[in-house]
């Protein structure tokens, strides 16, 4: 649960917000949810964000609320999370290995619309196990290897026989594809990424001929992300999209290009660590009070938010220096910036609350129910 004491309140203006503070810019982030909507629309594509960037149910129901057919987890903890909060319809794109687990992803079921990925025999015998021990029901989609080199069948005739298997144990249904392609997310190159998926439908393809050979069809093949979907829409293979980081973006996506070697502007950042300067103890140095364990750094530094010539730079457990060599605005202590992270997924889950703002006023509080939802 959310710790008590949050970093602001509604209602309260923005530079009163406690730092450090995960901030949700209510425009933008509105204007990104209404924007995925309409190109899954359009294009005629299931939409079933990846709530792993997010974990919070409030937005779950958000994207529901706006066409999504439900959402997708990673871990089944996080599923926990989101169904005890409403959700009603989860695919757990990861394989779900061990009893416990096994056992804890089979009881949801009792109260939502499951599924889960396979890539392995003995894995799909235990699930079925469980699901018949507990007379729930559970849907399976094959994971297929589609470039990523991490989980997927890396055959199509894998695929068929762990398929074939499904359809044969009464407690399980066999949904479709899990066919991601996650490496080809933040490849920056337009045309790099176009050929990455393009190879990926190529391996899609194939395994539906395959699989129609033998008189199976896939109700579902889902995959895509926020820097490949529309690829992934006009493959006519895929039939859902998973995009997750579209809703807040981050600094990592912002470098990828589109087709005319322009900055990536599909969507919006939406979503910023709010810090403010607690020293200013050296020349040309401003300390802030975001640091290793308020923004994650996999994908690199976080970009200061309109402060031409700030660098941040020298983060620690709990501090970051701010580089002023080259700055074009003033700083002192007690102000507050916007730090765009890295990588939006990761950043998410040190916190509990994200503050909801709009303009220079809080609107509201969203708890991070899945915040720590690692098993």
């Amino acid at each position: 649960m959310p710790v008590e004491n949050p970093p602001a309140q509604p209602g309260m203006r923005l530079e009163d917000v406690d730092t450090p503070a995960l901030l949700v810019d209510l425009d933008a982030y509105e204007w990104n949810i209404d924007q995925m909507a309409k190109e899954a629309a359009n294009s005629g594509m299931r939409l079933r964000p990846h709530a792993k960037t997010h974990k919070c149910a409030v937005i779950a129901l958000d994207q529901i609320s706006h066409g999504a057919v439900g959402v997708c987890c990673q871990k089944v903890s996080e599923a926990e999370a989101l169904v005890n909060a409403g959700v009603r319809d989860i695919f757990v794109t990861n394989e779900v290995v061990g009893l416990h687990k096994i056992t804890r992803l089979a009881s949801l079921a009792k109260r939502a619309t499951m599924a889960v990925c396979v890539d392995n025999q003995n894995n799909l015998e235990e699930l079925s196990k469980v699901v018949a021990s507990l007379d729930v029901h559970l849907g399976v989609c094959v994971e297929v290897d589609v470039g990523g080199a991490r989980c997927g069948v890396q055959d199509a005739e894998s695929v068929l026989a762990l398929a074939q298997r499904i359809q044969s144990l009464g407690n399980l249904e066999f949904k479709g594809l899990q066919a991601y392609q996650g490496r080809a997310q933040h490849v920056r190159t337009h045309a790099e990424r176009k050929a990455a998926i393009h190879q990926s439908a190529d391996t899609v393809r194939r395994t539906l001929d395959l699989l129609s050979g033998k008189g199976l069809s896939c109700e579902v093949v889902s995959g895509a992300g926020t820097g490949t979907y529309r690829f992934e829409a006009a493959s006519s293979v895929y039939n859902e999209i998973q995009p997750g980081s579209y809703i807040f973006m981050d600094a990592d996506y912002g470098r990828n290009l589109t087709e005319t070697g322009t900055e990536f502007t599909d969507f919006r950042q939406s979503l910023f660590v709010y810090t403010q300067v607690m020293s200013m103890a050296r020349k040309n140095y401003a300390v802030v009070d975001a640091g290793l364990k308020a923004i994650a750094f996999d994908s690199g530094m976080p970009v200061p938010l309109d402060l031409p010539g700030v660098q941040y730079g020298r983060p620690s457990d709990e501090h970051g220096v701010l580089d002023l060599t080259e700055a074009q605005v003033t700083l002192s202590l007690g102000s507050k910036i916007k730090l765009i992270p890295g990588h939006c997924d990761p950043t998410v889950n040190l916190y509990d609350w994200y503050v909801a703002v709009r303009g220079d006023r809080v609107e509201a509080l969203w708890p991070i129910v899945a915040r720590g939802a690692v098993s």
